[in-house]
């Protein structure tokens, strides 16, 4: 009886969240830009993580350079379909910007996420939300961006996608804007 009462919650749980994660079209006429309130913004400038070799490490070390957080999961098409276009921008900015990939756990534990990583060659930082900054910031679905400026300072969050062009070309805009000189 709680074998069957438990996969019926982990159905609902795993139908909830992938619903979070829409299709790349229905993202794209979703994705919102939106101005963290100023109580979010001290959890994402003081945000640490934990590396999939299981050390801790926090935002700070990012100083410098533009960061994205780029929260997401393998099962997540359109996560997946924005890593080209993030590693086309790092490969573009290596010394001003850097794309800390983020699995907030929400079906992907630390195991489904090396498996990803050892499958691919993405050059990001790969992290697992550890502190549970997704919860304190409310995010319940994914693709979630989040950019902080070189100096650490949050300066947006973004949900959903506007497509790998979309994507790339806001980015850009924000790395060409907040990098140092």
């Amino acid at each position: 009886m709680h074998t069957v009462f438990a996969r019926g919650l982990l159905i609902i749980f795993t139908a909830a969240v992938m619903v979070g994660c829409t299709s790349e079209k229905s993202a794209e006429k979703k994705s919102q830009d939106q101005q963290a309130p100023q109580t979010d913004a001290g959890f994402i400038e003081q945000a640490t993580f934990t590396s999939l070799e299981g050390d801790s490490v926090s935002l700070s070390k990012y100083e410098g350079k533009v960061v994205l957080i780029d929260f997401w999961e393998t099962w997540c098409r359109p996560c997946l379909a924005s890593f080209p276009t993030l590693q086309k921008l790092q490969d573009e900015y290596p010394e001003k910007f850097v794309v800390l990939a983020v699995t907030p756990g929400f079906v992907d534990n630390k195991e489904d996420a090396e498996s990803f990583v050892n499958k691919n060659d993405y050059s990001f930082e790969f992290l697992m939300d550890s502190n549970n900054l997704h919860k304190k910031l409310n995010i319940m679905s994914i693709p979630h961006k989040i950019y902080v400026d070189a100096e650490g300072n949050f300066i947006k969050q973004s949900r959903g996608t506007s497509g790998p062009d979309g994507d790339y070309q806001q980015a850009k805009k924000i790395i060409e804007k907040h990098k140092k000189s």
